[in-house]
Parts: C-alpha cells; sequence; structure tokens
C-alpha cells in the first residue's frame, strides 16, 4: 500500500538501513520513509542558514515531515528524530 507523503520527494525502490546521526543506533526504513527523513535532515540543515520567508516554507518542510513520522513511522521517529 503507498502511503500519502507529506511532500513531494524522489522515493527509492528499496528500503535503507539509517542511523541516529546523534547516538549511531541504526532501524531499517522503508523507502518511502527514508525519501522524508533525507528532506526533513535537509530542509533543518538549509533552514538554518535560510532567513525570513525561505527559513520558514523550510521549518514548515521539516514540521510537516516530522508529523508525517509521528504518524507512520513511530518507532523510526524515537530512534531517528526525538
Amino acid at each position: 500500500m503507498k502511503r500519502e507523503l507529506p511532500f513531494k520527494c524522489i522515493v527509492a525502490d528499496e528500503p535503507e538501513e539509517v542511523p541516529n546521526m546523534f547516538t549511531g543506533e541504526t532501524i531499517m526504513l522503508p523507502a518511502d520513509a527514508v525519501a522524508v527523513y533525507d528532506v526533513i535532515i535537509g530542509m533543518q540543515l538549509f533552514a538554518e542558514s535560510a532567513e525570513g520567508e525561505k527559513a520558514e516554507k523550510a521549518w514548515q518542510i521539516v514540521r510537516d515531515g516530522l508529523e508525517w513520522f509521528r504518524q507512520h513511522e513511530p518507532r523510526a521517529y524515537m530512534v531517528l528524530l526525538d
């Protein structure tokens, strides 16, 4: 079953094991969750250096991605993003 994503992103075909960048703990994610995770991390980096409307749009994408993770991948959210 294909899940609705919170924003447009490129989804690969295979699941991936993703590490928490701070703790090193890993978790296997389905391909759609990997795509959402990658966008969250990229937008966080962008938003930290952006200003004004660009920063706000980037932070909204981060918030939308985090909400998607809480709903669809709660265990992965706790390992990677909490």
